[in-house]
């Protein structure tokens, strides 16, 4: 493409010309206007001067003209592979590149919108953004329009068509047939936490447009078992009770029958995660005597606001006999009967500290507290030197529940508390500040209790390799054995003290039954579309985990060490849903993807969503069962869409390619024409 302009680059300044000029046109006209021969020509030849003063310059430029930019989009989100709508879309796509090849006023740019992160962590279709990325660098006026291949559930219509595309037509070809019918079920209130053994209360709506209003019913599992089964009117908000069985993570899954020729029944199920978080952990804590380390437990306990504290102190034995009163030495009456009679129960951990059998608790109620651990109790013996004497509680009937007996020894000299190698792999000690470290980077202690052939796992171990602590399993139980009483050491800083917070708590926490300090564990948890797993074992390996995936297929997942009893693994998920995942004789339940995803909440294709935007740019939508429409080039404000056809906006943008100057009055043209002009004045002047 050419074009020819005629431009001026003045020499002097134009009012340098005009000053020249003005004058001598002036005179010019007077000898006109007095009929002066030879006026005329001498006229010409200063016309030319003063032009050749211009310098006027013809331009010829060879311009390009430049295609327009086609946006096509092609949806590849999950609600795609329902039916033969990927088939189609991939048919539709190779018979577009088809088309575009033969039209050369068009470039085509095409990109795959796969699901991304949206609100609340959901996944869904975002078409527009990706137009909005696609077409960046390229001016509005170069836009010919965009070309959505989709199902019609996209979940970033703009809310008006201005600036979408640089405002040309967008064209929405959509999969999928008319009438398509979709059963589903979604949560509609579904609290994150809930007390642990207590009902709580969500809801949930069955929608399906072919069954409005029957009843259906709704199954219930809670960590992939079985929790009751609920009738549904469809389409009306339904109530359920739901129980976290315990603390920690649960896996709440409703799912509801499907129905034939239904699109899709990944929808058919709905999962809601949710926290069980126990009431407030009753301990009773019983001191033998007033002492150092009894503070520290205190302390510790009232700390914790989710920890119910009732605690007393043997301040003056029964055999101690002055006759004081006991009003005046009392703060308040040792209730045996009501702790360890009627609401032994009630508490979900028993602390001795330094206790002493001197007759204050009966007999038959050291039976009751071994039978309360049996039953699935916690009992914490907190040792110090009456373990070994004649007053020691390890005497029979609490005998049952203890998991080691002292053999006399009362071992007073310094020793750095040190880990076993079981306790470096146990949960309770595995970790503890300072003790990756020899000697340990906390301070020392100088008083042990000797005990003879302990049961359970020795964690911690002193002076020549003494067993420190132990936790043992009895029943339904459990028990912990602390074999000293010098741990205030650390609360008070002495050498620097140590992690006694760290330490403490983990215990009573395991002695409760909290699963993150389980010692065979397996826990899994999805990461955007990445399913971690963790193996939590005393064992030196762990073997493969085994995966199942919602479509049932099988994979396995190596785990890898992570450090002293833990083994961690990954898997790159390509299904949204709930995995099962087995290991050993465990196994856990664990959503990867978004939860109730939006791409989900309606499976069937649609034209509504889309249909009003695009035509409000111009173009429109249309189903792809009904054939593609040929492409037809337009001018920017025609009308873009027709029965059997979509327009492309075609753009008058060029692009300059060369440039030709020629300057008229350079060079010897320019000057044998001026001195033609002034020697031909000159020579009428000379007659």
């Amino acid at each position: 493409m050419d074009s020819l302009s005629l431009a001026f680059e003045p020499l002097i300044p134009w009012i340098a010309i005009a000053a020249i000029a003005t004058p001598v046109f002036a005179l010019s006209a007077f000898a006109f206007w007095r009929t002066r021969r030879g006026t005329a020509m001498r006229l010409g030849a200063l016309g030319l001067l003063a032009l050749a003063l211009a310098n006027p310059v013809a331009t010829s430029e060879e311009r390009e003209a430049l295609k327009s930019v086609v946006a096509l989009i092609v949806d590849r989100s999950r609600s795609q592979d329902f039916g033969d709508r990927k088939s189609a879309t991939d048919a539709a796509l190779a018979e577009l590149k088809t088309r575009f090849a033969r039209l050369p006023q068009f470039e085509l740019r095409i990109a795959d919108a796969d699901q991304s992160a949206g609100v609340d962590d959901g996944a869904d279709t975002r078409l527009f953004s990706t137009v909005d990325a696609l077409l960046a660098d390229v001016p509005p006026s170069r836009v010919g329009g965009a070309i959505l291949l989709t199902d019609g559930q996209v979940h970033d219509v703009p809310s008006k068509p201005d600036g979408v595309a640089g405002g040309a037509p967008v064209h929405a070809l959509v999969t999928g047939k008319d009438g398509e019918r979709d059963r589903r079920i979604r949560f509609e209130k579904a609290p994150r936490f809930g007390i642990v053994g207590k009902p709580l209360d969500m809801s949930f709506r069955v929608l399906d447009e072919g069954a409005a209003g029957q009843r259906v019913a709704v199954q219930a599992l809670i960590n992939g078992v079985p929790a009751g089964t609920q009738t549904a009117l469809v389409g009306e908000e339904t109530t359920i009770a739901i129980t976290p069985p315990a603390a920690g993570g649960a896996v709440v899954e409703l799912s509801v029958e499907p129905v034939e020729g239904e699109v899709t029944t990944a929808n058919n199920r709905a999962i809601a995660l949710v926290d069980g978080i126990r009431e407030n952990l009753r301990v009773l804590l019983v001191s033998g005597e007033p002492h150092a380390g009894e503070r520290t437990w205190r302390n510790l306990l009232k700390s914790d606001a989710a920890v119910d504290l009732v605690h007393f102190t043997i301040l003056r034995p029964p055999e101690k006999q002055d006759g004081t009163p006991i009003s005046e030495l009392s703060l308040i009456a040792f209730p045996t009967k009501e702790l360890f009679v009627d609401k032994i129960d009630e508490f979900d951990l028993i602390i001795f500290d330094r206790y002493q059998h001197r007759d204050v608790l009966p007999v038959l109620y050291y039976d009751n507290i071994a039978q309360y651990v049996e039953n699935g109790g916690a009992l914490l013996v907190a040792a110090g030197p009456e373990y070994s004497g004649d007053v020691s509680i390890a005497r029979p009937p609490l005998l049952p529940a203890l998991p080691a007996m002292p053999n006399g020894d009362v071992l007073e000299e310094a020793f750095y508390p040190r880990l076993t190698d079981l306790g470096q792999r146990h949960p309770v000690t595995r970790g503890l500040e300072g003790s990756a470290v020899e000697p340990p980077r906390w301070s020392r202690w100088f008083r042990q209790i000797g005990v003879d052939k302990p049961e359970g796992d020795v964690v911690m171990k002193g002076v020549g390799d003494a067993p420190l602590l132990v936790l043992d399993r009895k029943g339904k139980g459990r028990v912990g054995m602390l074999l000293s009483d010098q741990g205030w050491l650390w609360a008070r800083g002495f050498e620097g003290g140590g992690p006694h917070v760290q330490l403490y708590r983990r215990m009573a926490h395991w002695l409760m039954q909290e699963p993150e300090l389980e010692e065979e564990r397996l826990t899994a948890a999805g990461r955007g579309m990445r399913l971690e797993v963790t193996r939590q074992t005393m064992a030196e390996k762990a073997d493969p985990a085994r995966v199942i995936l919602p479509s049932g297929k099988t994979v396995d997942v190596p785990l890898a060490p992570a450090g002293s009893g833990l083994f961690k693994g990954a898997l790159d998920a390509s299904e949204i849903g709930l995995h099962q995942i087995g290991n050993g004789d465990l196994f856990t339940l664990a959503h990867v993807g978004p939860v109730n995803a939006p791409e989900f909440a309606d499976a069937t294709s649609t034209l509504d969503r889309i249909e009003p935007f695009a035509k409000a740019t111009g173009g429109g939508a249309r189903r792809l069962a009904a054939g593609l429409p040929n492409i037809v080039p337009v001018r920017a404000g025609a009308i873009a869409v027709g029965r059997d056809w979509i327009g492309l906006r075609v753009t008058g943008d060029t692009v300059l390619k060369s440039v030709d100057r020629l300057p008229l009055f350079g060079g010897l043209l320019g000057l044998a024409l001026l001195v033609f002009a002034l020697g031909a004045m000159w020579w009428r002047e000379g007659r």
